[in-house]
């Protein structure tokens, strides 16, 4: 049995991760074995992503503490880890449905993305959102498109115009 102080250290040590967090899942690990859960623990620090165990009360405890963190209490019930994503929000949840379509054993229970609360029967979409950096790069070109097409635009006037005072010198010179 873990003492108090150790209890107060891990909620500590979990309030500093989901704080500045972005992305949290919470995922049911019960029918892992041991050796899987390893590797995929390997393959969310791949993704910069951190996967944490605790006890449900804890982690309750944790996001209690920190404003503006709501997860109801009944998504936190049986075997609970807890994954951090890091840059990307929502590569945890791509890695997080390839390993369910693979094996069946590792369900996503909750995910708080970016404020947003999906359920865990959400999974198909979360796994489908694009990331920031995707978002970004969309709006950007979408930005960019008008100045390209104005450039365009004035380009094709100056060619033609180009064209034109051609035409004009050939005539005169003929």
């Amino acid at each position: 049995m873990i003492r108090i102080e150790q209890k107060k250290q891990i909620v500590a040590e979990l309030i500093e991760l989901l704080k500045p967090a972005q992305g949290i899942f919470f995922v049911d690990f019960s029918k892992l074995p041991v050796k899987e859960m390893i590797e995929i623990r390997k393959e969310f620090t791949g993704i910069d992503a951190n996967m944490r165990v605790a006890k449900n009360s804890l982690i309750l405890r944790a996001i209690a503490d920190i404003e503006g963190l709501d997860v109801p209490e009944e998504l936190i019930v049986g075997q609970t880890a807890i994954i951090i994503a890091g840059g990307d929000t929502t590569a945890p949840a791509k890695v997080i449905k390839k390993i369910f379509d693979k094996t069946g054993q590792l369900g996503l229970k909750a995910a708080l993305i970016e404020g947003q609360l999906y359920d865990g029967k959400q999974l198909n979409l979360v796994a489908s959102l694009p990331s920031r950096a995707d978002l970004m790069a969309g709006i950007i070109g979408s930005l960019q498109s008008p100045v390209s097409g104005i450039v365009g635009s004035i380009n094709a006037v100056m060619r033609d115009l180009a064209s034109l005072i051609e035409e004009v010198a050939k005539q005169k010179a003929a």
